[in-house]
């Protein structure tokens, strides 16, 4: 077993492991009630934790999600730099997104690999390809990784980035003994709230998530979970990672500022009492964008690895509705096609 990290002991980190302040959960959503059954002596019995988790994952009838082609031709061009005060984003699939600013190259949680998994006979494959190709990608300054789990730290993709560009990194604590095994050695953990900054000025600010993280059944927690806050100028820009709802998100733009432009999951979220804990779902992620007083958001998280319950189509179709719920004007939440890139205003 992995030895304990030794980081200082905190509302999230016991000494031992990380985990999440109940503090965060959102106090304004009811629980998701579990559902019970009879037990011995017409005792009730829950039907949460692990048990449910493997009766779902193995049930017969789980619908797979059709395989889309590659879009021949995607919108825009991942080369040309945005002019200053604007920013550009190419959406790469699921939560991989270059994103270029004048003077830097972020990509985010890179995975280009068939597959999310420890090995690439098995595991969730992609039901679209990679919007762009690696090979047609500028050279990356910055990679920012949220988390240690398959579909968003995946090491075939790390190692092709180290090999070409060997960016700097930063992620949240625990996390550069991964990027260790890839030859990532430009690596800056930091815990919640923790900044650091570039060069070029542009400071860098992990941010609280609710999630967890492992990568073996023997790893759980050993790692922490983020997003990141990134401030060039004037100008915000939020990367979430992976997360359940919770008050995190008025903290965030309460401590940091309101964000420019955030990109926020949207997909995964199905069933909900076993996803709610750690996935938003199109409507908490609307509730999100309102909370921390984004002034445009970009959906992610979605429509690239069937992990969950919801058709592949549904988190789009129903972030807009969430959206038209909340009052939002079409353009204030969004999502990119396949491969596109788009230019915003900050």
């Amino acid at each position: 077993m992995p030895q304990p990290p030794a980081y200082p002991v905190s509302d999230h980190f016991n000494g031992a492991i990380f985990f999440n302040p109940p503090a965060m959960e959102a106090a304004h959503i009811p629980p998701v009630p579990i559902p019970v059954e009879a037990g011995p002596k017409g005792k009730p019995r829950k039907r949460g934790g692990l048990i449910s988790i493997l009766r779902w994952r193995f049930r017969e009838d789980r619908q797979p999600w059709p395989v889309l082609p590659p879009d021949p031709a995607p919108a825009g061009d991942p080369h040309r730099l945005p002019p200053p005060g604007a920013v550009s984003v190419t959406f790469i699939g699921h939560s991989s997104f270059l994103i270029r600013l004048p003077n830097l190259t972020i990509l985010t949680d890179p995975v280009f690999s068939d597959r999310c998994s420890p090995v690439s006979w098995a595991g969730p494959k992609r039901a679209r390809p990679p919007g762009r190709a690696f090979r047609d990608l500028p050279k990356i300054d910055l990679l920012l990784l949220s988390h240690n789990h398959y579909d968003h730290m995946d090491f075939p993709s790390l190692r092709a980035i180290r090999r070409r560009d060997d960016p700097v990194v930063v992620t949240p604590l625990g996390n550069a003994r991964h990027l260790a095994k890839v030859g990532l050695n430009r690596v800056t953990e930091l815990d919640w709230w923790g900044e650091t900054r570039l060069a070029d000025g542009t400071s860098i600010t992990v941010t609280p998530a609710r999630h967890f993280s492992a990568r073996t059944l023997w790893d759980r927690g050993q790692s922490l979970w983020g997003g990141f806050m990134l401030k060039t100028g004037r100008h915000q820009i939020f990367f979430a990672g992976d997360s359940g709802h919770g008050r995190h998100w008025a903290t965030i733009g309460q401590r940091l500022g309101s964000p420019d432009l955030a990109l926020i999951p949207i997909g995964a979220y199905e069933p909900r009492q076993i996803m709610a804990a750690v996935h938003v779902n199109p409507a908490e992620a609307v509730a999100a964008h309102v909370a921390m007083g984004a002034r445009q958001s970009i959906g992610m998280h979605f429509g690239t690895f069937k992990l969950t319950d919801e058709p592949i189509g549904a988190p789009p179709r129903d972030m807009a509705a969430a959206r038209a719920a909340a009052g939002l004007a079409d353009d204030a939440f969004v999502t990119l096609g396949s491969g596109e890139t788009r230019l915003f205003s900050l």
